[in-house]
C-alpha cells in the first residue's frame, strides 16, 4: 500500500518545503507537492514539521552495568529508528564472540534498527590480527579508551598505536575516548586526600587539559599512522580548537559531541546534596563557555554529529547513591537516548543557536555518514522510509517519570522543551503514535558500510 505523508514541513539538510512524502514496501517513493493521488492512504500533517528518523551513533545498551535492548523502545519514543551500540569484549573474547553475543541480544527486543562498533577491551596479538575481519562481519568503526586505567577498557599508548597500524587502509573508522588516565588519577588522588568527596569535583578530577591533551596526542599518533581518527564526547573548547586546527590543515579528524554537553553543566553536578550524582558522566560536564563552543563547532560544521552517549545504568540515582562513597566511585553513565530530539529541538533550533538544517544533520544524516549507515538518515527517494512527524506546538517540563529508559530519572528532567512527536515511522511501519510505542518486532540488526570519515583518501588519490 501507498501511503502519504501529506502537507508536511519537509526538513532537509539543504532546505525545507511544505509538501508530500510517498512510501511504499518499507522504501520512499517520491517527495514533492500534491503528490496524494499515487497514494492509497493519506495521512494530512499539515503544520507539523517531517524529517528523517534519527540516527543515535552512541548507545551503550548492556555496557558499564547499564540496561539493555529491552528499554530500547526509548528510542523510538525519541524520534531515533536506528542506534549503533558499542560492543563490550570480555577477557578472552573475541570480537566476533562479542559481537554475535550483543546481536542475540539485541534480537530478543526487535523495537527498533541497531547496528554495532566494537571495542577493544582485550588487546592482544590474535585480536589485532582480527581487526581486519571486522568490515565482514558489519562493522564500520571501532573503539580504544585512553580512561580507565586499571579495568579492562584502558588501552595503553603503545596498543593504540598498533591497532591504528592495523587498521590502515582496512575502511574502518577508529574512535577514541580521549582523557588523559595518569592525569585524572593524580587529579583524583589529590582531591580525596583534601576531602573533597563531593560530585561537583568529578569535573575538577577530569578537567579540561585531560581531555584536550590526550585529543593532540591521538590526532599526533594518526597523522604518524596515516588514518582518520573520530573523537566521542567531544566536551570542551580547548579539545575542539586542536580539531578544528587539524581539520583546516587538511588532516581527517573527526568528532561528534553529545546533547548533555550542549545542555548540562558544572552547575548540574555542584546541584544540593546528592543530586549531581545523577549527572556523573566522563568527560564530566564542563563550563557554559564550552557549552558555547560546541554550539558553534555545529554551525561551523567542525562536529559531524550529536549522540546520547546513552548509558542508563541499571538501579538508576538509587544505584549511584547505594554505590557513593566519593564521586570516584558513582557509576558513570547519562541516560539519554529519549529526549536527543526535543532538546536538540528546544535548546538548538528554538532558540536559534543551529537552523533546522544543522538539526537534521546532527540528527540523522551525520550519524549515517559517521557510520555508514547506507539508505539511512535522508528523507530521498530510495531510501528507508524512516520517518518522524514532529508537531512544534506547546511545550512542557520534563519529569523524570517521562522517562522510558529503564531507570528513576530523566537525565533532562526538569528542562523545557518545545513541541512533541505525533508519529514515527520504521521502514515504512508505524511504531510510534504519539506517546505509545505500538512497533515491536518490526526492529532488525542491520550491517555498516565504510565510514564517509574515509572519503578524505579517495579525494586525495583524484578519484
Amino acid at each position: 500500500m501507498k501511503t502519504c505523508i501529506h502537507q508536511g514541513i519537509i526538513l532537509l539538510e539543504n532546505g525545507e518545503f511544505t509538501g508530500d512524502i510517498v512510501f511504499e514496501d518499507e522504501k520512499i517513493l517520491a517527495l514533492g507537492e500534491n503528490l496524494v493521488d499515487m497514494a492509497d492512504y493519506v495521512v494530512d500533517v499539515s503544520g507539523c514539521y517531517v524529517f528523517a528518523g534519527g540516527i543515535d551513533e552512541h548507545t551503550h545498551f548492556g555496557s558499564f552495568n547499564s540496561c539493555s535492548f529491552e528499554t530500547s523502545e526509548a528510542a523510538a519514543l525519541g524520534g531515533t529508528t536506528t542506534v549503533v551500540d558499542f560492543v563490550d569484549q570480555e577477557k578472552g573474547q573475541s570480537l566476533k564472540e562479542a559481537l554475535m553475543s550483543q546481536q542475540e541480544k539485541a534480537a530478543r527486543y526487535p523495537y527498533i534498527d541497531v547496528a554495532f562498533h566494537s571495542m577493544l577491551m582485550d588487546i592482544r596479538e590474535e585480536v589485532i590480527e582480527e581487526i581486519q575481519e571486522l568490515p565482514g562481519y558489519g562493522v564500520s568503526a571501532l573503539k580504544v579508551f585512553t580512561a580507565y586505567k586499571g579495568t579492562p577498557y584502558y588501552a595503553d599508548d603503545a596498543s593504540i598505536l598498533r591497532v591504528m597500524q592495523k587498521i590502515r587502509n582496512s575502511g574502518l573508522l577508529l574512535m577514541v575516548h580521549a582523557e588523559n588516565a595518569d592525569m585524572i588519577a593524580c587529579r583524583t588522588e589529590d582531591l580525596l586526600k583534601e576531602g573533597c568527596i563531593a560530585p561537583k569535583y568529578h569535573a575538577d578530577a577530569r578537567d579540561v587539559q585531560s581531555e584536550a591533551e590526550m585529543v593532540e596526542r591521538m590526532i599526533a599518533y594518526a597523522k604518524w599512522c596515516d588514518i582518520p581518527i573520530f573523537f566521542v564526547h567531544i566536551s570542551t573548547k580547548e579539545a575542539l580548537l586542536k580539531i578544528m586546527n587539524a581539520k583546516r590543515e587538511g588532516q581527517p579528524v573527526f568528532c561528534e559531541t553529545c546533547t548533555h554537553y550542549l545542555i548540562l553543566n558544572e552547575d548540574d553536578l555542584a546541584k544540593e546534596g546528592l543530586l549531581g550524582a545523577r549527572y556523573i558522566c566522563s568527560p564530566p560536564l564542563r563550563k557554559e563557555q564550552d557549552q558555547d563552543a560546541l554550539w558553534h563547532g555545529i554551525h561551523e560544521h567542525m562536529i559531524e554529529a550529536v549522540s546520547s552517549d546513552h548509558c542508563a545504568v541499571s538501579g538508576g540515582y538509587k544505584k549511584k547513591i547505594e554505590a557513593y562513597h566519593d564521586f570516584s566511585k558513582v557509576p558513570n553513565g547519562a541516560p539519554g537516548v529519549q529526549h536527543r530530539l526535543q532538546m536538540l529541538w528546544s535548546e538548538g533550533v528554538c532558540k536559534q543557536r543551529i537552523s533546522k538544517q544543522e538539526f537534521v544533520q546532527m540528527f540523522s544524516s551525520g550519524p549515517a555518514d559517521v557510520c555508514g549507515i547506507t539508505k539511512k538518515g535522508r528523507l530521498q527517494p530510495g531510501y528507508d522510509a524512516d520517518i518522524v512527524i514532529y508537531d512544534p506546538e506547546g511545550h512542557q517540563t520534563l519529569q523524570d517519570s517521562d522517562a522510558h529508559e529503564g531507570i528513576d530519572y530523566a537525565t533532562f528532567a526538569g528542562h523545557e522543551v518545545f513541541g512533541k512527536i505525533r508519529a514515527v515511522y520504521l521502514r515504512g511501519i508505524q511504531i510510534v503514535n504519539h506517546n505509545e510505542y505500538i512497533g515491536k518486532g518490526t526492529g532488525r540488526i542491520i550491517k555498516l558500510q565504510s565510514s564517509l570519515c574515509y572519503g578524505y583518501r579517495e579525494k586525495d588519490n583524484g578519484q
